[in-house]
């Protein structure tokens, strides 16, 4: 199955680390990142893991619940935690799918033969409250994820959802945006943009973020 921004994140009702989950009732109105990992007591994973669970303020601040996923079964997540949270110095307050049948990694379409016949590679889906895909990223395994992106990116879509703005490359949370080409109507811009743009060509006009 392939899942293309925009389309509505499958739901599914799998075991996990805090028992039975039902996806879409267990997100509710917060916006999810959900990522693979290929195995548990793995040295990137640990350290992915551990990350995440020490972003938990950031991701509060954005409405964001985090989940993980691996064909493990829980009792392998559950003693995994503990692993993740002497050796990373933190705590995981954040579920583990576990995906043993890889009900879950095929909807996702998180297995990828050529690189694993078996296990997920680093996939990493952005969901809205509307359970709408918003981002989608694959990393390899031998590659731990970026999670400063992952935060920018969340940032560029809350900002995106309220505002008539574009984020331009490297954008981080309080930079300029972009009056997207949509905008023409002089009076519309007036009252959309009211500190103005500078524009250095006609089709490029920055304006500074509208909610700070």
């Amino acid at each position: 199955m392939t899942i293309r921004l925009g389309d509505i994140a499958p739901d599914f009702e799998q075991d996990s680390s805090i028992g039975k989950l039902k996806f879409h009732e267990w997100a509710g109105s917060s916006w999810v990142v959900l990522f693979s990992h290929p195995a548990d007591f793995t040295p990137v994973c640990t350290t992915e893991l551990g990350l995440t669970a020490k972003l938990k303020p950031e991701f509060d601040k954005r409405n964001v619940k985090a989940i993980a996923l691996s064909v493990d079964p829980a009792e392998s997540h559950t003693a995994w935690i503990k692993d993740i949270e002497e050796t990373q110095n933190t705590v995981v307050g954040f579920p583990i799918i576990a995906d043993a049948d890889r009900t879950v990694a095929t909807l996702y379409d998180m297995i990828h033969p050529e690189a694993s016949a078996t296990a997920t590679v680093r996939t990493l889906f952005v969901i809205d409250p509307n359970k709408k895909v918003r981002l989608s990223i694959t990393y390899p395994m031998s590659t731990g994820r970026n999670f400063d992106e992952v935060l920018r990116v969340i940032d560029a879509l809350q900002l995106t959802d309220g505002y008539t703005v574009a984020t331009p490359g490297n954008w981080k949370d309080g930079d300029d945006v972009i009056i997207p080409l949509t905008v023409q109507d002089p009076e519309v811009i007036k009252q959309k943009y009211p500190k103005g743009f500078s524009s250095p060509r006609p089709y490029l006009r920055v304006t500074p973020q509208p909610n700070k």
